[in-house]
């Protein structure tokens, strides 16, 4: 499988895959990792104000405004950890949102299995949009930098797809982080962090390139 990234003057993705053992339905999140949800554990990387602004700077550049409820995933994920909300989903989530949390960085992850190539990051088209939740609700996502598939865009730095989110009998995941240039090596400090938390559930990760 592969991943086309279009040109991007601000974009630094960090994308892998991840093949776990078993389905996740199958396996639970370690205390050690579920404890990395709170918002003052310790953790290789931690949140600085100059990420969410570079973060929201670079979401800009197609002329999407990422404010309100548009706004970063990584910053929902603080709001609900600080206020002691952010609950384990299932051990590729749980270890994404540790990531993001800590890093500051967004970060998706979709189920292999349930999108179809070929698989690009580019800026969704005016008028773009897709199904985000179980109950239904759009997000709009024209200008917004996305990962796309056959069917059109499935992910980005605010939600995710409903269609191509992990479900209990996922066993193959594609995360990609949302990085920045101008944070220098912060993007692939949280790759290495994001992938051995991974590799210590009995994982195996495999870096992408574009």
């Amino acid at each position: 499988m592969s991943l086309a990234v279009d040109s991007h003057p601000a974009l630094a993705l960090y994308a892998f895959t991840t093949t776990f053992p078993s389905p996740l339905g199958t396996i639970e999140s370690p205390d050690w990792l579920t404890a990395l949800l709170l918002a003052d554990a310790a953790a290789p990387l931690s949140r600085e104000e100059s990420t969410r602004a570079v973060v929201r700077d670079m979401l800009r550049q197609g002329g999407y405004k990422p404010t309100g409820r548009g706004k970063p995933a990584s910053e929902y994920l603080v709001r609900s950890a600080s206020e002691g909300k952010l609950r384990s989903i299932n051990p590729a989530v749980d270890a994404c949102n540790v990531v993001s949390l800590h890093s500051g960085l967004p970060i998706s992850v979709v189920d292999l299995d349930r999108v179809t190539e070929p698989l690009r990051v580019g800026i969704a088209g005016e008028g773009a949009s897709f199904v985000f939740n179980p109950s239904g609700q759009e997000i709009r996502v024209g200008g917004l930098l996305c990962l796309h598939d056959a069917d059109g865009p499935c992910a980005n730095a605010v939600k995710d797809s409903q269609r191509t989110k992990t479900r209990g009998e996922t066993t193959r995941t594609l995360s990609l982080i949302w990085g920045v240039e101008s944070l220098g090596d912060r993007t692939d400090r949280a790759g290495r962090w994001y992938r051995e938390l991974l590799e210590r559930l009995g994982a195996t990760t495999e870096r992408m390139r574009g």
